[in-house]
Parts: C-alpha cells; sequence; structure tokens
C-alpha cells in the first residue's frame, strides 16, 4: 500500500486525488458531515437519505479546489505524503497600493481612501486567488469588490458578480458608479446587468447579475468567465447556487463575501471548497469600537401572556404558535405603538405578508395617515425598493415595513435608527444580517436600536419554541459583544 496523496487539478471546480483506495475511503470520512436538521427532511424520513453531505466523491475522485488546504492537513494528520502537483498563477501585487491610489476613489461626490483592512482584504484574496472573505454588514465589501473588479479588468479577465436579489444587482451597479465618478472608467461601458426582464448577454467585461437569472443557462456561457464574485455567499447552499460555480471551469479566480456563516462546519466548508479559504476581514464590534459603524444597542422585550392563553398553546406544533403569534391583536398593537413611539426613521421586518406584514402596514397607517409608511415585499420590484430606500434617506419619521427576505439582506440605509425583529426567528444569518441594516453610519446618525420581540407563552415546566428562538437570538449577541437588555412587557391588560 501506498501512503502517497496525490492532487492535481481536473479543472478550476474539482481537485483530482489520486491515492490507495482505503486511504480515499479514509479521507471520505474527513469529509463527510451531518446536516444539521436533516432529520425533518422529506428524503431523510423517506429513508431515501442519510443526511449526511460527502464532499470526496470516492467513484470519480474528485473533491473542490477549495479544500486544497484541508487535504493537506489530512494527510499531515496521518502520516500520508502530500504530493502537489498544481500551480497557481498568482499576480505580482507589488504595485497594489498605488494601483489604489490611481482608481480615485470617491463616494457621495467626496474623495475616500480605502480602509486598511479593506486593502488587506484585498491583498490576501490576490495572493491566494481563492477567498472567502468573512466581513461584517457595513464594513465596504462592495469597495472590496470594485477594487478587485478593476485589478482583475487591468489582465482583460472577464468577471461575474452573482447577487441573491434584484435590489442588490442595482445597489452594486450603483456603488461602481459612485466610486468610479471622478475616473474615466464608465459603468455603463463596462457592465452589463441581468436579473428578470434584461437580456442576458455577457458581451462586457463586467456582468451583475442574480443567480436566479442564469442558472438555467448552459455550460458554455459560464466558461468564457475568468473571474467569479459570490456577494452574500452564505446563500450558496441550494443546488440552483453551486450549479453555477460547478459550471465556471475555467474561473480561476473566485472571491465569496458574506457577513456571516450560519455556525455549522458543513456549512464552512461547502463554501470554502466553493470559493476558497476564509480570511476574517474585520468584525462589527471592532468596527463599532473604532467609530466605523453605529452604536448598536438592543432591547430585547419578552412579551408576556395571560395564563389562559399559555394554557391555550401549551400543545401548539411551531407552526400553530407561530401562526397564532401573528395574529395575535394586542401584540401587533404592542408592535404599532412601539414603532410609532420611536424617532428618526424605522425598518419593521417580519416574516409572513398577507397575515402579518399588511396587517402591521394598516395598523400603522390607520394610526398615522401623514407619516411616511412603506410596504415592500417580493412583489414589490427592485426599482420601486431602491425608490423607497432613497426616499428614506431623506427623511426623518419614515417607516418601512419589510419582510425579512426583501429587506434583511444587503439593503444599505445609511439613515435608519431603529429596527424592529416583529417575527420570531432564530437563523443566525437572518438576525445578524438584519442587525447589520441599521449600522451605517448617517451625517447626523452615530447609534441605532434594534427592537427584539419574544414571546413567552410557557406554562410550568414546557418552554414555547419562540421563547426558546429567543434564547438562541441572545446567545448570539453574547457572542457577538453586543449591548442588550432584557425587558419583560405584560400583555394580559
Amino acid at each position: 500500500m501506498s501512503n502517497i496523496v496525490n492532487v492535481s487539478k481536473k479543472n478550476e471546480v474539482y481537485l483530482q486525488i489520486d491515492a490507495d483506495p482505503s486511504i480515499l475511503l479514509e479521507m471520505s470520512e474527513f469529509f463527510t458531515f451531518t446536516v444539521p436538521g436533516a432529520q425533518f427532511t422529506p428524503m431523510y424520513r423517506a429513508k431515501m437519505w442519510d443526511g449526511k453531505i460527502r464532499l470526496l466523491n470516492v467513484m470519480t475522485k474528485e473533491l473542490y479546489v477549495g479544500l486544497h488546504e484541508y487535504v493537506k492537513d489530512f494527510c499531515e494528520r496521518n502520516g500520508y505524503t502530500f504530493q502537489n502537483n498544481i500551480k497557481n498563477n498568482i499576480d505580482d501585487i507589488s504595485s497594489l497600493e498605488s494601483f489604489v491610489e490611481k482608481l480615485n476613489l470617491h463616494s457621495n461626490g467626496k474623495k475616500i481612501e480605502i480602509r486598511d483592512y479593506q486593502l488587506e482584504g484585498v491583498r490576501k484574496t490576490l495572493q491566494k486567488g481563492r477567498t472567502l472573505l468573512l466581513s461584517p454588514t457595513a464594513s465596504g465589501k462592495s469597495l472590496i469588490i470594485y477594487t478587485l473588479v478593476r485589478w482583475h479588468q487591468q489582465f482583460n479577465r472577464k468577471q461575474l458578480v452573482i447577487v441573491p436579489t434584484t435590489s442588490l444587482v442595482e445597489q452594486m451597479y450603483g456603488d461602481f458608479e459612485d466610486y468610479s465618478q471622478k475616473d474615466d472608467w464608465g459603468v455603463s461601458y463596462n457592465c452589463k446587468r441581468i436579473y428578470s426582464g434584461k437580456e442576458k448577454v455577457n458581451d462586457v467585461p463586467v456582468v451583475i447579475s442574480t443567480w436566479q437569472s442564469i442558472y438555467k443557462m448552459p455550460k458554455s456561457y459560464f466558461e468564457e468567465f475568468d473571474v467569479i464574485y459570490g456577494d452574500e455567499a452564505h446563500l450558496f447552499k441550494s443546488k440552483s447556487l453551486t450549479s453555477i460555480l460547478n459550471k465556471c471551469v475555467k474561473a480561476e479566480y473566485r472571491i465569496g463575501t458574506t457577513g456571516t456563516l450560519d455556525g455549522t462546519k458543513t456549512h464552512r466548508l461547502v463554501l470554502e471548497g466553493l470559493f476558497g479559504p476564509v480570511h476574517k476581514v474585520t468584525t462589527t464590534r471592532k468596527l463599532m469600537d473604532e467609530n466605523k459603524l453605529a452604536n448598536l444597542k438592543i432591547t430585547c422585550l419578552q412579551l408576556d401572556y395571560t395564563d389562559e392563553e399559555k394554557q391555550l398553546c401549551k400543545k401548539f406544533k411551531y407552526q400553530e404558535e407561530i401562526d397564532w403569534l401573528v395574529t395575535h391583536p394586542k401584540r401587533n398593537n404592542f408592535i404599532r405603538n412601539l414603532v410609532l413611539d420611536q424617532k428618526g426613521n424605522s425598518l419593521v421586518l417580519f416574516q409572513f405578508v398577507e397575515k402579518h406584514g399588511k396587517v402591521l402596514y394598516d395598523l400603522l397607517k390607520e394610526k398615522d395617515p401623514e407619516r411616511k409608511i412603506f410596504f415592500v415585499h417580493g412583489g414589490v420590484d427592485a426599482e420601486d425598493r431602491e425608490d423607497i430606500r432613497a426616499i428614506t434617506e431623506q427623511e426623518d419619521g419614515a417607516i418601512i415595513v419589510a419582510s425579512y427576505g426583501t429587506f434583511s439582506t444587503g439593503i444599505n440605509i445609511r439613515n435608519l435608527h431603529n429596527i424592529v425583529f416583529a417575527s420570531p426567528s432564530k437563523s443566525r444569518i437572518r438576525n445578524l444580517q438584519s442587525i447589520g441594516r441599521g449600522l451605517r453610519l448617517g451625517e447626523q446618525k452615530t447609534k441605532c436600536k434594534l427592537y427584539d420581540i419574544g414571546d413567552n407563552l410557557s406554562w410550568k415546566n414546557h418552554k414555547n419554541y419562540t421563547l426558546l428562538h429567543l434564547i438562541e437570538r441572545v446567545k448570539i449577541y453574547n457572542e457577538e459583544g453586543f449591548d442588550y437588555k432584557l425587558l419583560t412587557v405584560p400583555l394580559d391588560g
């Protein structure tokens, strides 16, 4: 039996692992993980899937290129000889600082300097060729992407920027336009926007697209790209998203950007496989301490219900509890009054459009018909969402009632002072991304308030689902070093 593990590139998606069959089986176990919550999926219940992800295909001997360093680590741990046959083309970046200076970066008509951590993120990415940049919301990911786009374009590399929503296509395009306003780089000449209703052509150096618009395109469409960016990369878990990355067999340079990972090893390894090793750019807490983000104050409001209601809900399943809560008149009135009492602009995030979002919007409009109140959900097109965002930037006292799906990720509103979590959730990614909506500094804004609504329906030893979710969110606040306080509010009046 040979102890040599020979590693080469099959293409820019997969490594080819050549080793003794027994070593391949051992390595397969090393790259096999149980998916959290798999036991609740129909495939698992039907005994058609064991709930595990196997990143190494023993039959084809294929493993994602981004996991190259993990193969080396596996060999070192187990005493195998790691034979590397991969040669990456790494650019000479000795001129990086002068290159960035020549970009003449501007924003809102003012000259800006790239921050040290942003420049280091660019440097690390260019040194590695493949990187998963972990950088919190409002840390300037779009500026990092723009700098990388400009760097790669000087080598005539064709580039694809993939974002999750139509709003983010427009926002990324607008950011590029903003940064280059005093430069001779024309955004309309260099960039093409692709989403629903727009032509799916890639006849320009840079394509900015939603993944939904292009994932059905043939492999030949993606073979033209040399550089791939996955913005909000934590969403790259579905087959449609990964299929795009798997079709980009000639894209040697891959950059993922995200503000947060979900905390599971499986999620991280899948993303590192697709994009490359994680580089932590900075943290939210550090940016707050340096006064580069708004100071966040969290108030967790635990709503306490009557004993009769607690007994009624004791045997509820999860969805029954959620449905009961979002239609509770006193709960919705409390949220309405809380929002109307706030100073500045507010964002109210909900989960269900008709049975909760529309109800909250109507309650707010009825109580204060003169105030500018907007209702945003998946049915509102990208241009209208951008108009709402732009209007809010100029207002003081506007309210946006928005679904998590449309406004929890990526939307930039500097002039946002308050956020209300109206619907319960335990998703680490959703919560941190939602918080990020309020962290950008504005001309007259240095702080942001978050009101996290929790619900205590516990009876005796039984703890209800959404109370447990609140406990999970508090754990996240502790881990992130956020300032928070917990208040109990009776709803029995």
